[in-house]
Protein backbone atom coordinates (compact mmCIF):
# COMPACT_ATOMS: atom_id res chain seq x y z
CA UNK A 1 0.00 0.00 0.00
CA UNK A 2 1.76 3.42 -0.61
CA UNK A 3 0.72 6.27 1.14
CA UNK A 4 1.62 9.96 0.26
CA UNK A 5 3.60 12.38 2.38
CA UNK A 6 0.03 14.26 2.97
CA UNK A 7 -1.34 11.11 4.85
CA UNK A 8 2.03 10.44 6.62
CA UNK A 9 1.70 13.67 7.99
CA UNK A 10 -1.95 13.64 8.99
CA UNK A 11 -3.05 13.33 12.90
CA UNK A 12 -5.86 11.89 14.08
CA UNK A 13 -7.30 13.93 16.60
CA UNK A 14 -11.10 12.69 17.26
CA UNK A 15 -14.73 11.35 15.71
CA UNK A 16 -16.74 14.06 14.36
CA UNK A 17 -19.66 12.70 16.27
CA UNK A 18 -17.25 13.94 19.72
CA UNK A 19 -18.00 17.68 18.24
CA UNK A 20 -21.10 19.34 18.72
CA UNK A 21 -22.28 22.38 16.53
CA UNK A 22 -21.33 25.45 16.34
CA UNK A 23 -19.63 24.39 19.73
CA UNK A 24 -15.58 24.54 20.25
CA UNK A 25 -13.46 21.96 21.52
CA UNK A 26 -9.94 22.03 22.19
CA UNK A 27 -6.96 19.36 20.72
CA UNK A 28 -3.68 18.52 22.12
CA UNK A 29 -1.51 18.50 18.82
CA UNK A 30 2.42 17.94 19.75
CA UNK A 31 3.01 21.47 22.37
CA UNK A 32 0.52 23.44 19.89
CA UNK A 33 -3.35 23.30 21.10
CA UNK A 34 -6.35 23.40 18.56
CA UNK A 35 -9.43 25.20 18.49
CA UNK A 36 -11.57 22.46 16.62
CA UNK A 37 -15.37 23.52 15.15
CA UNK A 38 -18.08 21.63 13.65
CA UNK A 39 -20.46 23.86 11.55
CA UNK A 40 -24.17 23.09 10.29
CA UNK A 41 -23.21 21.99 6.88
CA UNK A 42 -20.89 19.34 8.36
CA UNK A 43 -17.78 21.06 7.68
CA UNK A 44 -14.64 20.87 10.05
CA UNK A 45 -12.69 23.84 10.96
CA UNK A 46 -9.44 24.40 13.02
CA UNK A 47 -7.63 27.05 14.10
CA UNK A 48 -4.83 28.09 16.50
CA UNK A 49 -6.60 28.21 20.31
CA UNK A 50 -4.44 30.76 20.98
CA UNK A 51 -6.06 34.25 21.21
CA UNK A 52 -3.19 35.96 20.03
CA UNK A 53 -4.65 39.18 21.89
CA UNK A 54 -5.13 37.94 25.26
CA UNK A 55 -2.71 35.10 25.07
CA UNK A 56 -4.97 33.29 26.71
CA UNK A 57 -5.85 29.50 25.17
CA UNK A 58 -9.22 30.05 25.05
CA UNK A 59 -10.73 30.57 21.27
CA UNK A 60 -12.17 27.18 21.39
CA UNK A 61 -14.12 28.62 24.06
CA UNK A 62 -15.32 31.52 21.40
CA UNK A 63 -18.70 31.99 20.21
CA UNK A 64 -19.35 31.14 16.46
CA UNK A 65 -21.37 33.38 14.47
CA UNK A 66 -21.42 34.82 10.63
CA UNK A 67 -20.04 38.08 9.37
CA UNK A 68 -21.04 38.23 5.63
CA UNK A 69 -20.79 34.90 4.18
CA UNK A 70 -17.80 33.96 6.24
CA UNK A 71 -18.22 31.76 9.54
CA UNK A 72 -16.46 33.60 12.18
CA UNK A 73 -15.91 32.72 15.75
CA UNK A 74 -15.16 35.57 18.24
CA UNK A 75 -12.58 35.05 21.45
CA UNK A 76 -14.58 34.73 24.65
CA UNK A 77 -12.11 37.52 26.24
CA UNK A 78 -11.94 40.69 24.35
CA UNK A 79 -14.73 39.54 21.34
CA UNK A 80 -12.46 40.01 18.63
CA UNK A 81 -13.67 37.89 15.72
CA UNK A 82 -11.56 35.74 13.61
CA UNK A 83 -13.07 34.16 9.84
CA UNK A 84 -12.58 30.25 10.44
CA UNK A 85 -11.65 30.31 6.80
CA UNK A 86 -8.64 32.54 6.80
CA UNK A 87 -8.20 32.82 10.59
CA UNK A 88 -8.17 36.67 9.69
CA UNK A 89 -9.28 38.70 12.40
CA UNK A 90 -12.24 40.97 11.00
CA UNK A 91 -13.25 42.64 14.32
CA UNK A 92 -10.12 44.19 16.05
CA UNK A 93 -11.78 46.14 18.51
CA UNK A 94 -10.11 48.46 17.97
CA UNK A 95 -6.26 46.87 18.26
CA UNK A 96 -3.88 45.94 15.51
CA UNK A 97 -4.27 43.89 13.10
CA UNK A 98 -3.50 39.61 14.06
CA UNK A 99 -4.55 36.06 12.76
CA UNK A 100 -5.21 32.80 13.85
CA UNK A 101 -3.03 30.01 12.43
CA UNK A 102 -6.02 27.96 10.32
CA UNK A 103 -5.11 23.80 10.09
CA UNK A 104 -6.00 21.98 7.49
CA UNK A 105 -8.52 19.37 8.03
CA UNK A 106 -9.39 16.00 6.60
CA UNK A 107 -12.41 13.97 7.48
CA UNK A 108 -11.68 10.62 6.31
CA UNK A 109 -14.66 8.18 7.54
CA UNK A 110 -15.61 10.18 10.09
CA UNK A 111 -12.73 10.86 11.95
CA UNK A 112 -11.09 14.52 12.06
CA UNK A 113 -7.31 14.26 10.71
CA UNK A 114 -5.14 17.57 10.47
CA UNK A 115 -1.97 18.01 8.50
CA UNK A 116 0.80 18.27 11.09
CA UNK A 117 4.26 17.46 12.13
CA UNK A 118 5.14 13.49 11.83
CA UNK A 119 6.86 13.94 15.21
CA UNK A 120 3.53 14.22 16.92
CA UNK A 121 2.10 10.98 15.38
CA UNK A 122 1.83 7.71 17.63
Amino acid sequence: MTTSIAEETMVRVCAVADLEVERGRAALLGDEQVALFLLPDGSVHAVDNLDPYSGAQVISRGIVGTRGDATTVASPLHKQVFDLRTGICVETQGKAGAALRVWQVHVIDGIVHLDGPRAVQS
